[in-house]
């Protein structure tokens, strides 16, 4: 048996839970700063803002972020 690497990368968790990642392997966000202030708004536009979009990572993010992560 071999002796575990102490220097391991680990996925980083917080930022891990944020994101979803598809079968396909896409990732699935929502958008920023959505949470408050919308009373006055349409519910077409509340609704949108409960949507998941989908997020641009670069494979050397990917790498370093979602290391255990397809």
């Amino acid at each position: 048996m071999e002796p575990c690497n102490p220097m391991a990368i680990k996925t980083n968790k917080s930022y891990q839970k944020r994101i979803k990642v598809t079968k396909t392997g896409k990732l699935l966000t929502r958008k920023a700063g959505q949470n408050h202030f919308n009373s006055k708004e349409r519910r077409a536009a509340k609704a949108a803002k409960h949507r998941n979009s989908e997020f641009h990572m670069s494979m050397k993010e990917r790498a370093r972020f979602l290391v255990n992560i397809q």
